[in-house]
């Protein structure tokens, strides 16, 4: 799967461009504060409808327009398709396949697939839970389109949760009568349903995730690792594990492993009884104390767990690898991902550098940013664009 053309009304600094893309390797050279990332963030929004860089939508549209429109041509095989996505902040987005009528945004999930790497990345291990969390839902939603859904209903119920707990507890707080709670049984069931639909996914993508991390470490710093992928789950911590889980957690091994050896209906479950072991605490406290929002992807290296250990090197090893591994996964499920590297290879050094572009090469479509064409290992030649003041022009 390759963009073929890119165009931008409105979008970040653009006003607007026309951007025709080919197969192989494309290289947006310009200094910074161009627009060389809001090319390839335009094209990461049309994966996963999210930025990398911000949590909204309202600084993706241009100062002084009210809208901003993302199009782009996709190829895959012998297909060829349209996709539109036109960002209203403050109001719904927009979306249209192939000029038809309007379609939910969501639809065009899985359209196009892309993998992402970044200076940002370094957060996947030196930053909060919240950063890895992102990482594997938005993997979970680029392998399957439908957990966007999934994840949309489990925000949607745990604001309104949050929501009824908060009014709660500042009645506790002020002295008042106690609000009725009766309502919050049915939350609980809703939160729990769609939790461990999403629990379900997150340790299945670990175990598949953790060899091709592994392998992916071991390539870019040989002898390394080795790696291990470890998911904390909230709510297995909060409850007493069933007889198969407690034997695990008796061997030894993680709350990932406890979590994997049960069914959806059986993490449902587990889910419901954590939310009641802590209901008086969430009551209190105004807000919803388990969940897979309040989980964590531990990254170990070695024995050691990579957050406050690792060095600087090792991480952006660690982090790379997750990317490489993100990109494996996908190509070996169908539907190639596009590749992005965005100004990754100024903050690499040489051995890293040229390791990593040896491995991202062979892809179908790969997009380079960076500063200055020096930064572009020579492996990685190909196409070539300029991009100053507004202008992206191919040289």
């Amino acid at each position: 799967m390759h963009v073929t053309h890119l165009s931008l009304a409105d979008f970040r600094s653009y006003a607007r461009v026309e951007v025709p893309l080919d197969p192989g390797v494309t290289s947006f050279v310009g200094a910074n504060g161009q627009g060389k990332t809001n090319l390839v963030e335009a094209i990461g929004y049309l994966a996963s409808l999210g930025s990398h860089r911000v949590s909204s939508d309202a600084p993706l549209v241009r100062m002084g327009a009210d809208r901003a429109v993302i199009r782009a041509s996709v190829t895959q095989g012998e297909r060829s398709q349209l996709i539109e996505l036109e960002l209203n902040p403050g109001r719904a987005n927009r979306a249209r396949i192939n000029r038809s009528s309007q379609v939910r945004p969501r639809d065009v999930l899985g359209i196009v697939r892309s993998v992402l790497f970044a200076p940002e990345d370094l957060a996947l291990v030196k930053g909060d839970p919240g950063e890895r969390r992102r990482f594997l839902d938005e993997l979970i939603t680029a392998r399957s389109p439908r957990m966007a859904g999934v994840r949309s209903d489990y925000d949607r119920v745990l604001r309104q949760r949050n929501t009824l707990l908060k009014s709660a507890a500042m009645a506790r707080r002020h002295g008042g009568r106690g609000m009725d709670l009766s309502t919050l049984d049915v939350w609980d069931q809703h939160l729990a349903r769609a939790g461990a639909e999403l629990l379900a996914q997150r340790v299945d993508l670990i175990a598949t995730l953790q060899p091709l991390t592994d392998k992916a470490y071991e390539q870019l710093a040989p002898g390394g690792g080795p790696v291990a992928l470890e998911y904390r789950s909230s709510a297995l911590d909060a409850v007493a594990l069933d007889a198969v889980a407690l034997d695990a957690s008796e061997a030894g091994l993680d709350t990932y492993a406890a979590a994997s050896a049960h069914t959806r209906d059986e993490l449902y479950a587990q889910l419901l009884a954590a939310l009641a072991g802590v209901r008086k605490q969430e009551i209190e406290r105004g807000v919803t104390l388990v969940g897979p929002h309040r989980d964590d992807l531990v990254l170990n290296l070695g024995r050691m767990p990579a957050k406050g250990y690792a060095s600087h090197g090792e991480s952006w090893s660690y982090a790379l690898a997750l990317r490489l591994a993100s990109y494996d996964l996908l190509r070996a499920e169908g539907n190639e991902p596009v590749l992005v590297l965005d100004d990754v290879f100024a903050e690499l050094d040489a051995r890293r550098r040229e390791r990593l572009a040896e491995l991202v090469v062979p892809g179908e479509q790969v997009l380079v940013t960076a500063a200055v064409d020096d930064d572009v290992p020579g492996v990685l030649a190909g196409a070539r664009f300029m991009v100053a003041e507004g202008a992206v022009e191919r040289v």
